[in-house]
């Protein structure tokens, strides 16, 4: 995108707002909240189809409108050949996801182990297949390697002194007080929930969030009639939400850190897909038969 002329904190956005994974499943967040609060996870995969196609159509429109503001050469169409030749060449890059699903479907290897297989495959493709890597780059590949884990590994520390101080001050038990007088009015209450998820999110990561307030929260949403599956969802979306969010964003530091930009560009760029994800959060909340009516047609 930066060699064909597009503006880089938009480009940096747009592959940033790519959090459509822990939505779509197979999805680790979804298994990590299924089992800290007993929720099925089969269900849970299920009600993510509907939201994660949403949430790519969203994408998709928040990326036209961007595009309308950018001053790029037209370019023609390939060649129906040139385009057999192109998907050819992304064969075994488009491998890679099969072989990493079928293996943790399969028990092969652990999500852990997938990362290490993972990095394998894409090193020997990149070296013996597309010949686009030799010694001196394999270096370069991983220091900057190092470097973007260090980054990621610093943001997780923080994220665990700040889980230790919310556990520390009694927080969740603090919210399960606030919250639970709303639950005569469950539209009320899904709305605060989802407020107060969006700004634990701009300081915790995905996985703590899920750990420290799930079992808070779910007890006093089921209280309240809301249903489980749909909290699951929601919640998981809300996470995923915060981690192209401020400060903290796990995301936005990762694409600044390999596309070479400064975080401000990555977060201004990545502000309209924000939004757009925000205005779904609230039409799912607004409209929760959306997510219950597919998981309730496809059981």
């Amino acid at each position: 995108m930066r060699a064909h002329g597009y503006p880089m904190h938009t480009s940096a956005g747009l592959i940033a707002a790519r959090i459509i994974a822990p939505i779509i499943p197979p999805s680790m967040p979804f298994v990590i909240y299924g089992v800290t609060t007993n929720t099925s996870i089969s269900a849970l995969f299920i009600s993510g189809i509907v939201p994660g196609l949403i949430m790519g159509l969203g994408l998709i429109v928040a990326w036209k409108l961007q595009l309308q503001r950018i001053d790029l050469p037209e370019g023609t169409p390939l060649p129906m050949g040139e385009r057999l030749q192109a998907t050819a060449k992304a064969f075994w890059a488009m491998l890679m996801p099969l072989i990493i699903i079928g293996g943790m479907k399969s028990g092969l290897f652990t999500p852990t182990e997938a990362a290490v297989v993972a990095a394998f495959y894409a090193l020997v493709v990149a070296a013996f297949v597309h010949r686009e890597l030799n010694l001196r780059e394999l270096h370069e590949v991983l220091v900057r390697a190092a470097k973007t884990t260090a980054v990621v590994m610093f943001l997780c520390a923080g994220a665990q002194v700040a889980s230790y101080m919310i556990t520390l001050a009694d927080l969740p038990n603090v919210l399960s007080g606030w919250l639970g007088g709303l639950i005569e009015s469950p539209r009320l209450l899904m709305a605060m929930m989802m407020i107060t998820l969006v700004l634990i999110g701009t300081a915790l990561d995905l996985t703590p969030t899920i750990l420290i307030f799930a079992p808070v929260m779910l007890p006093i949403a089921v209280k309240a009639g809301i249903d489980p599956v749909y909290f699951g969802l929601m919640f998981v979306l809300n996470g995923a939400i915060g981690l192209i969010t401020p400060p903290v964003g796990t995301v936005l530091n990762v694409v600044a850190s390999v596309g070479r930009l400064s975080l401000h560009q990555v977060i201004k760029g990545v502000n309209p897909f924000l939004i757009t994800y925000v205005l779904i959060l609230a039409l799912f909340t607004v409209f929760p038969q959306i997510v219950i009516a597919p998981v309730a047609w496809m059981r």
